[in-house]
């Protein structure tokens, strides 16, 4: 095994996780690393994004290595909100927060482990294949960040996305593709009290098509959820207008399609019905991605792996990360668990131990 340095590990993902880095706020965090990598031997590009999406900057970093072989690692940077003050508490093998905050770990736990690795394999003095790493922004709430990435800076032919739960060994290798819907229903408004039969309420529109709309698990692969609803002006006031956002995930893209379809077309019979006006903007947030067992990469990955005396497997998810959107670029791609847990609440919590076994798992990678 590797000569891991569990304190130096710990130290820094604590020292990370304090950085405030809410979605869209990731210039303190970004020029952090920047700097960091730079001091481990990383030659580092500070690639731009637009300004109304981050104050900060995707990072390309590449360290040439002396083996065949090359491969990208990939971790965001944000953190969900509430994620200003963040105060981990290390009791024993657990860290977590104090409470008032997530901790961080997705994705943070990802980076500090990368970082380890390569600190370690640079302190063995180990030859290692050549690292590429792609560090993005505003991940959360839409992979805004590694939609923006210059692809063009990434040579190698193989990705590794470090942003995913549950035992270490677990492999990412399918993933749905997401659509969005935003949905504007126009009605008439009319005194509630006076003269109700001369509106048209919107939510009573919406209520129409949401009642004959197949949601939430619709099967195996598939879900849907109308997760945002606004409007109202008034008790004594017809809803004239209703806002609502809506969403449909599948690994399959022909049953993604065939749900879009379905909750499209029961929106638009509701109005009609109710002789109201519908405006429906459907925008496909990211594609699904799917990679065989038997694949080079997950082969490779299982047997770094196994040599550490873990069992690995591969397994779906219903999640989107930037795995989506790096293989809908020509990136194979997979996800790997760090062990974050009950992420995106303030009860999230990591294993020390489980980051000490990501982080041995990525010195076994890089040096065989």
């Amino acid at each position: 095994m590797s000569n891991i340095n569990q304190e130096r590990l710990v130290n820094h993902f604590i020292d990370i996780v304090k950085i405030d880095s809410e979605s869209g706020n990731e210039k303190a965090i970004a020029e952090a690393l920047a700097e960091q990598l730079g001091q481990i031997g990383f030659s580092v590009e500070k690639l731009p994004v637009p300004e109304t999406l981050s104050n900060g900057f995707n990072i390309y970093a590449k360290l040439p290595g002396e083996l065949d072989g090359s491969v990208a690692l990939s971790c965001h940077m944000d953190t969900v909100t509430p994620g200003i003050g963040i105060e981990p508490v290390i009791d024993g093998d657990i860290i977590s927060t104090a409470g008032e905050t997530v901790l961080g770990g997705d994705d943070k736990s990802g980076i500090a482990a990368i970082m380890e690795a390569v600190r370690a394999i640079k302190a063995d003095g180990k030859p290692h294949q050549t690292i590429e790493l792609a560090f993005t922004v505003y991940e959360e709430g839409g992979l805004h960040g590694s939609q923006h990435y210059d692809m063009g800076k990434l040579e190698s032919e193989d990705c590794i996305v470090f942003d995913s739960g549950g035992e270490i060994g677990t492999i990412i290798t399918v993933a749905p593709g997401q659509q969005n819907m935003k949905v504007t229903i126009k009605g008439r408004p009319a005194h509630a009290g006076l003269a109700p039969e001369e509106g048209i309420n919107a939510l009573t529109v919406a209520s129409d098509a949401i009642m004959n709309m197949k949601l939430s698990r619709i099967d195996e692969e598939t879900t849907a959820n109308i997760g945002v609803v606004k409007g109202g002006l008034a008790t004594n006031i017809v809803m004239p207008e209703l806002y609502i956002e809506a969403e449909a995930r599948s690994l399959n893209d022909d049953k993604l399609a065939a749900q879009v379809a379905h909750m499209v077309s029961e929106f638009e019979a509701a109005a009609e019905r109710h002789g109201a006006e519908i405006e429906i903007v459907s925008s496909r947030a990211y594609n699904a991605f799917r990679i065989e067992d038997n694949d080079p990469l997950v082969q490779k990955v299982m047997a770094a792996f196994d040599r550490n005396g873990i069992s690995p497997f591969t397994a779906p998810t219903g999640g989107g990360s930037d795995a989506n959107i790096f293989n809908g670029h020509g990136l194979k791609t997979i996800n790997l668990s760090t062990g974050m847990a009950k992420v995106h609440t303030t009860e999230e919590f990591i294993k020390i131990s489980d980051m000490v076994k990501i982080t041995d798992f990525l010195y076994t990678y890089l040096t065989h």
